[in-house]
């Protein structure tokens, strides 16, 4: 019963339709939940994300739901997620997890991971809300690397208003051509990629101005003015 209950949540978004007449209104809660639950707990980034806010953009432009409803609150829910799975990893702490697993993770791995947010933990945030199962481990590594959660907070926002608005609306927009229902897996997967050397070209040119922001020319003197 178990496997086939979790083979049915995991493809929930190609079976998004006769839910929709099954439970009518209360599908609204259950997209909730999925939303809340695949960015809100580590240990579940397999559950469906960008294609099931496709779908329900999709199935939204025949009517079936309702756009403002889906874009308001599975945007709380993408944000109440990130912020639970900020305070699981906070809550963990770097003496819980050292203690736990002393050879596997040790105290320098943490001090570069709260370097690392430090300086680039507002953008890794919003980055990852579009990358699969990073978007689930990214707010816990935050908490554990004790990233400001005002700071947090701000970029949870703006990523989970973008992840959701982006991939509901291209869904509502998009969903209902011939082309994209005959071909969805492969639409599904290259928006994920799109998504993926957007993410790829954004870590370059953070890379590249960390770079050139550390080093400065030989008389110590900046050479922009």
């Amino acid at each position: 019963m178990i496997p086939g209950f979790l083979d049915f949540i995991i493809h929930i978004d190609a079976n998004l339709g006769p839910l929709v007449l099954a439970y009518g209104p209360w599908i609204y809660l259950i997209l909730f939940l999925i939303i809340f639950i695949e960015t809100g707990l580590v240990f579940m980034p397999f559950l469906p994300g960008d294609s099931l806010l496709f779908v329900a953009g999709t199935l939204a432009a025949t009517g079936m739901l309702d756009i403002i409803t889906l874009l308001v609150l599975l945007s709380v829910a993408a944000i109440a997620g990130d912020s639970l799975n900020y305070w699981i990893g906070k809550s963990c702490g770097l003496e819980k997890l050292q203690c736990r697993f002393p050879r596997l993770l040790k105290k320098e791995y943490f001090d570069t991971t709260g370097r690392f947010y430090e300086k680039y933990g507002g953008w890794t945030i919003f980055i990852a809300r579009f990358v699969p199962y990073i978007r689930s481990i990214a707010p816990f590594m935050a908490g554990v690397g004790r990233m400001s959660y005002p700071k947090f907070l701000a970029y949870n926002v703006l990523g989970g208003i973008c992840w959701v608005f982006s991939f509901t609306l291209a869904g509502y927009f998009f969903g209902g051509l011939p082309v994209v229902q005959e071909h969805f897996n492969l639409v599904v997967w290259a928006i994920i990629i799109i998504s993926l050397i957007a993410v790829a070209s954004i870590l370059l040119g953070v890379v590249r101005f960390a770079t050139s922001k550390d080093q400065c020319p030989p008389d110590g003197k900046s050479g922009d003015r």
